[in-house]
């Protein structure tokens, strides 16, 4: 029904493409990704947890219960 209608691909997205898929094989561990993982991966995730926590004891604490147990 549709013939002759080619696709025009993009170099720029293929490229982009190729990329991502081939990230595994490309990927070098330096002193930069460390950091990063260790900050985003591992800092923010405790520190998000640690404020909903003392969150959650504060309500607990207005209410005059005893605090909840978390993992």
């Amino acid at each position: 029904m549709g013939g002759g209608m080619e696709v025009n691909k993009n170099k720029f997205i293929e490229e982009w493409n190729s990329g991502r898929e081939n990230l595994e094989h490309n990927f070098r561990w330096t002193r930069r990704n460390f950091a990063l993982i260790g900050i985003f991966g591992i800092a923010v995730p405790i520190l998000i947890y640690k404020g909903i926590v003392k969150d959650f004891h504060m309500q607990d604490e207005d209410a005059g219960k005893p605090p909840r147990k978390f993992i």
